[in-house]
């Protein structure tokens, strides 16, 4: 489990297929330095588990269900830069809202608004979506917990504050990059809930 509080980001350095499997390998942060075998690290907004690091790297394997979901390549991957977070302990402050890293869906960036300090993006997702998405709602974008500011059944906006874009990969994003998305969980659990209760009539 997340915050969607990105820490830091890190260059995917080598990708390399294995079967129905890419693995990369990512720089390891230095402030990464409570790693184990095992451990969760979200990647992008994706949840991957490492399989092994040392003092400079750290290696993950992409699973197809993740390729498929992503639409990543061993080609997109390579020597893309990623927004980097280790999960979190019990006792952490909770600064975003509560991220899974099981990516539902991509959007895709339809407009951007370059402000004097911050960035507003559109994101343009699948309508099978909407019932997820509202204004005030939280998103996550690449990993970064977002709230949302408009949304319509075809898109959403979300606005980047310095510190946002100072600390993740999302100030590089051009009209037409697509990008990880993942509802809130809370928000598919009230949605559910609604269907059940709506079926059960």
């Amino acid at each position: 489990m997340f915050s969607g509080i990105v820490e830091t980001t890190a260059q995917v350095g080598q990708a390399q297929a294995h079967g129905e499997l890419v693995r990369i390998v990512v720089e390891r942060p230095k402030s990464f330095d409570d790693l184990g075998i095992g451990d969760s690290i979200c990647v992008d907004g994706v949840c991957l588990t490492i399989e092994e690091f040392d003092a400079k790297q750290m290696r993950f394997a992409l699973g197809p269900e993740t390729l498929k979901v992503t639409g990543w390549t061993q080609a997109s991957v390579l020597n893309r830069a990623v927004n980097l977070e280790r999960s979190l302990r019990l006792q952490d402050r909770i600064h975003g809202h509560l991220v899974t890293g099981h990516v539902d869906t991509t959007g895709v960036i339809s407009e951007l608004e370059r402000l004097s300090d911050s960035l507003s993006l559109k994101v343009e997702y699948a309508a099978a979506f909407a019932p997820y998405i509202w204004a005030k709602g939280s998103a996550t974008i690449n990993g970064v917990s977002l709230t949302i500011n408009e949304a319509t059944a075809k898109w959403f906006t979300v606005g980047l504050i310095p510190e946002t874009l100072k600390r993740t990969n999302l100030g590089v994003l051009r009209v037409g990059d697509k990008v990880n998305l993942e509802i809130d969980n809370m928000a598919r659990g009230l949605v559910n809930w609604a269907r059940l209760q709506e079926s059960a009539k």
